[in-house]
């Protein structure tokens, strides 16, 4: 801001007299004190925010946009409300065996670091752990019977004999002879031997195809 004449003069004579300038106070109006509780309680109460977590979601680009508005036509053409309570959804998932160890929330109270590391406030995993994967589906009807595979590691025609070939039997059970097989888009599910096999009216009584 602007300084007065006063101000300057006054500061020439402190200059004259101790060699320095001693501001014991401010010339201007008082600072406002912000403080962390300060600035919550202005978020909470008087802007009524709430402070979210960031989530991660896949990245789509437009090209996944625009086969997704396609799919989706499609299926609004070719499926009924009711044909669509009849798809079942499967997916698979790997579990390491290290155990589950959330960095945030798993503390262990203690009064020194050592006497934390005492108390198993050290998670060990080694690099290469061993994995399962868990296979299930999804539907209107709730879920299959989830199938666990000990060999972490599966190529296509493993994914076929293992997972494939009991898939039609835990469908039957959960949505009858008329359903409708789903899967996403990873290796496994787009390879050419297992869209052959899925397209196959022998094993599936309807199925979605990548191409679609």
């Amino acid at each position: 801001g602007i300084v007065s004449l006063q101000t300057i003069k006054l500061w020439i004579k402190m200059i004259k007299d101790t060699g320095s300038i001693n501001l014991s106070y401010s010339s201007g109006r008082p600072r406002t004190v912000r403080t962390k509780e300060g600035a919550q309680r202005i978020l909470r109460e008087d802007l009524g925010c709430f402070p979210y977590k960031k989530i991660k979601q896949p990245k789509l680009t437009d090209l996944h946009k625009m086969k997704r508005a396609k799919f989706a036509n499609w299926v609004l053409n070719h499926y009924t409300k009711e044909d669509t309570e009849k798809w079942l959804f499967t997916g698979e998932k790997y579990f390491d065996l290290d155990g589950v160890y959330n960095v945030q929330n798993d503390r262990v109270w203690a009064v020194s670091r050592e006497e934390a590391d005492g108390q198993c406030a050290i998670h060990q995993k080694i690099k290469f752990p061993t994995k399962v994967m868990v296979w299930f589906g999804v539907c209107s009807e709730g879920l299959t019977t989830p199938m666990i595979f000990e060999d972490g590691t599966m190529d296509a025609e493993m994914y076929i004999k293992e997972v494939l070939s009991v898939a039609p039997k835990c469908g039957n059970n959960t949505l009858g002879n008329h359903w409708t097989y789903q899967q996403d888009g990873v290796k496994l599910h787009i390879h050419y031997l297992t869209q052959e096999w899925c397209t196959n009216p022998d094993h599936f009584p309807d199925f979605i195809s990548q191409d679609r």
